[in-house]
């Protein structure tokens, strides 16, 4: 039974800031249900608070508790282990680790970086990762959609970075089990009691169903149509939208 939801954001929520259908009032509808929810994101493109801000400005009614990011759990590993990062991260990121010291690096943050992913940038990272620093990744995905184009993501570059080393970096976005884990110690919630609801086959779909919980697969944002059969293996709900996914899990008509 379903009794908490996880929504990935991008591409399920929205894409390129334009609500899709039905969404808003969806989550509005939710609220009123008092249907507990997470928005959870391997977004690099943005910080803890733009998700929030941007969300609100589209008109979701979301609280600032409710969202995880993998960049912010990444800035928290480093409080605690007392990593000095190198960060290969997206320029529009910078203020969420501008906190953290950075001087003499002894970890190598890599998230999507866009025209940051320079020789020189991926060789230093790769420096670092041979004299010992753990490499930390945002996730796998291989690639986003923007402006409706697909388009690299941090994935294929963090393998070629544990391909060069030989090392295996430690991902603490989707689709790792600890990132769903977190999200759900603050819900209070068993996983089999919640659904996440993503367009990446592979991070949402996969991660969520390997970390126990159930799992739904959209066909908007990412999707592919390639994405059915391991969605279907995976036996994790297919649906058009975000909003035919919340009417299967609850049996409702938003």
């Amino acid at each position: 039974m379903t009794k908490a939801i996880l929504f990935d954001i991008s591409g399920v929520l929205h894409t390129d800031n334009q609500p899709i259908s039905g969404a808003v009032d969806l989550i509005k509808r939710l609220r009123r249900q008092s249907i507990p929810m997470r928005f959870v994101t391997n977004t690099s493109r943005a910080t803890c608070q733009s998700v929030l801000n941007e969300l609100k400005q589209m008109g979701f009614d979301i609280k600032s508790d409710e969202v995880f990011t993998a960049p912010l759990a990444i800035k928290r590993l480093c409080q605690t282990k007392g990593y000095r990062p190198f960060c290969l991260i997206h320029p529009d990121l910078t203020p969420e680790f501008s906190d953290l010291e950075q001087s003499q690096p002894n970890a190598v943050i890599v998230t999507d970086a866009a025209y940051l992913f320079s020789y020189d940038n991926l060789n230093k990272a790769f420096s670092l990762i041979m004299n010992g620093a753990p490499l930390l990744g945002i996730g796998r995905n291989r690639f986003f959609k923007s402006e409706g184009q697909l388009q690299l993501d941090a994935g294929p570059f963090i393998q070629a970075l544990e391909y060069a080393s030989h090392v295996e970096a430690q991902i603490i976005g989707k689709p790792a089990s600890s990132f769903f884990h977190e999200a759900l110690t603050s819900l209070g919630m068993a996983a089999t009691d919640v659904l996440m609801i993503g367009d990446d086959v592979a991070s949402d779909v996969i991660g969520a169903v390997d970390a126990g919980l159930q799992a739904c697969l959209v066909r908007t944002g990412k999707f592919l149509p390639e994405d059915e059969a391991e969605a279907s293996a995976a036996n994790a709900m297919i649906a058009d939208s975000v909003v035919e996914a919340v009417n299967q899990a609850f049996d409702l008509d938003f």
